[in-house]
């Protein structure tokens, strides 16, 4: 025995029923807010270690362009093994 045209309606369940997010974000639109301490208000002015750090990153790339950068592969590792092994 065949059965053709099961659920032939064509009904999509998706569109009966409208989202009810939908409908209460346009009566009720909520708003981000961000709150910045005063801590992070003051390392935003005083900028002195972003000019330090320029100076070294500007530093190494010198070193690195003219080919007098060497890499210590003794503290590459310790620093490796610190990481994975939590010291």
């Amino acid at each position: 025995m065949r059965i053709h045209n099961f659920y032939s309606t064509k009904i999509d369940p998706y569109k009966l029923y409208p989202n009810k997010a939908s409908v209460n974000d346009k009566s009720n639109p909520k708003k981000d807010q961000v709150e910045i301490s005063e801590e992070a208000k003051e390392l935003q002015q005083n900028s002195s270690w972003m000019l330090e750090r320029q100076n070294k990153v500007q530093a190494l790339k010198e070193q690195v362009q003219s080919g007098s950068y060497k890499v210590d592969a003794y503290a590459v590792a310790k620093s490796v093994y610190d990481f994975y092994f939590n010291k």
